[in-house]
């Protein structure tokens, strides 16, 4: 019990500040989920034109313009991937080189100094980020293809169906791209946030503050930017 509380009283700030991350991290996460479902934010608007481009989908003989958007789609989350993994080998490489990257970072003017067990355990939380990270993509690439082989699926024009049944499958399509596209910017969400986790090899103090720039930023982006605005204001003009 004794060690415990002297760990604690050692690393305290430091414990905070990984709490304080995660709340900022998965609170985040959930709120955006969460106003996903509704009205407003940039997931709920694109999925309306999901919707709308589905329903469209339905009436197109030729439907090459599709499969190559959904095509451009995959090749974006595939990049991503990738690009997760080659960072992923390079954490793990600089896992192995711990001491060399402490005097490195030890120049940087504020930066504080690290033992090796605390610079590990920063690595670490990076290296489960880009995991967490890699997983999403993943998933948000098989996704995609689920989406492909429903558009595959998807009855033409001249096959008689009622309209109920024609937005079902119009809303069903537009469901798995929409969990797809919120997969793939929950993989974006924790590039952001591994950007503030870096904040924690120069300073604790920083690795806070950026944690919550990196909510403000996102909050804007999603929820107050520009690009919301007009894609909401062409939505409604639409309707």
């Amino acid at each position: 019990m004794t060690e415990i509380t002297i760990f604690i009283k050692t690393n305290g700030i430091d414990l905070f500040a990984i709490i304080w991350f995660l709340l900022c991290f998965k609170g985040y996460s959930r709120y955006a989920a969460k106003a996903a479902k509704g009205d407003h934010g940039l997931s709920s608007v694109m999925h309306k034109y999901r919707v709308e481009w589905m329903k469209a989908l339905l009436l197109r003989d030729v439907r090459v313009a599709d499969t190559t958007t959904i095509a451009n789609l995959e090749r974006g989350v595939t990049f991503f991937a990738s690009t997760t993994m080659l960072i992923l080998a390079g954490l793990v490489t600089v896992l192995g080189s711990t001491q060399k990257a402490i005097n490195i970072i030890s120049d940087i003017p504020f930066a504080s100094h690290s033992t090796t067990a605390e610079w590990e355990i920063k690595l670490l939380l990076l290296i489960a980020l880009f995991i967490y990270a890699f997983f999403k993509f993943t998933w948000s690439l098989r996704q995609y293809g689920f989406a492909s082989v429903m558009i595959g699926g998807t009855p033409m024009p001249n096959v008689e169906l009622n309209q109920k049944a024609r937005t079902a499958i119009a809303l069903r399509t537009a469901n798995i791209m929409s969990l797809a596209a919120n997969n793939f910017n929950s993989g974006l969400r924790t590039y952001y946030f591994s950007f503030a986790a870096l904040g924690w090899f120069v300073n604790t103090v920083l690795f806070l503050v950026l944690s919550v720039v990196m909510v403000l930023i996102l909050y804007r982006r999603e929820f107050k930017s520009y690009t919301l605005h007009e894609l909401s204001v062409s939505h409604s003009a639409k309707e």
